[in-house]
């Protein structure tokens, strides 16, 4: 029996680029029961995250919009958008940018604030164009709305204080001008 000397390497996989791109959908679908399941399905295959998602009953009835917030790999994004459109019930699924649309959120935070933290909780709180949508003797909840750049920098400005809680919606959009989102 031979025994052969093979050498001992360590391979290592090359490290996974961080998947930093984000993206915004806008999908507009017939509002019946299991859309959204399938449409779910079609990033999870993908292996899309979605990060937020908002859903809203249109103007007539029978039709709901969803915004999707996404990171993944750009390159399987046009893929994912093809096949989303190719499912039943949707109607069309447009990605959208800055340029294109407007896109805001909403966040709403619960700080630990007593009275000689408050003025300066207070101005933070104006800076970021928040209001004040209750307020106690040791806390207070301020609602700030904007795109997400400035929710994540007045979130980091909050963080000096006590933050109890904090509730974020997901992405809303509307196309720019007289297109149609």
């Amino acid at each position: 029996m031979s025994t052969r000397n093979i050498p001992s390497v360590d391979v290592k996989p090359a490290p996974k680029p961080e998947i930093t791109n984000t993206h915004t959908l806008s999908v507009f679908v017939s509002n019946k029961p299991g859309v959204l399941g399938r449409i779910c399905a079609v990033f999870s295959r993908r292996g899309y995250n979605i990060d937020s998602l908002v859903v809203s009953q249109g103007r007539d009835a029978r039709f709901s919009r969803m915004t999707i917030g996404i990171s993944g790999d750009p390159a399987g994004l046009e893929q994912i958008v093809l096949q989303v459109n190719k499912l039943i019930d949707v109607m069309h699924c447009t990605e959208h940018n800055d340029r294109d649309a407007v896109v805001r959120e909403m966040i709403l935070i619960k700080i630990a604030a007593k009275a000689a933290d408050r003025t300066e909780a207070l101005q933070i709180i104006e800076h970021y164009a928040g209001k004040t949508v209750d307020m106690h003797e040791d806390s207070l909840i301020a609602m700030i709305t904007g795109n997400t750049d400035k929710i994540d920098a007045a979130l980091r400005m909050l963080s000096k204080f006590e933050i109890i809680e904090t509730v974020r919606t997901g992405k809303v959009v509307m196309a720019r001008g007289t297109t149609e989102t």
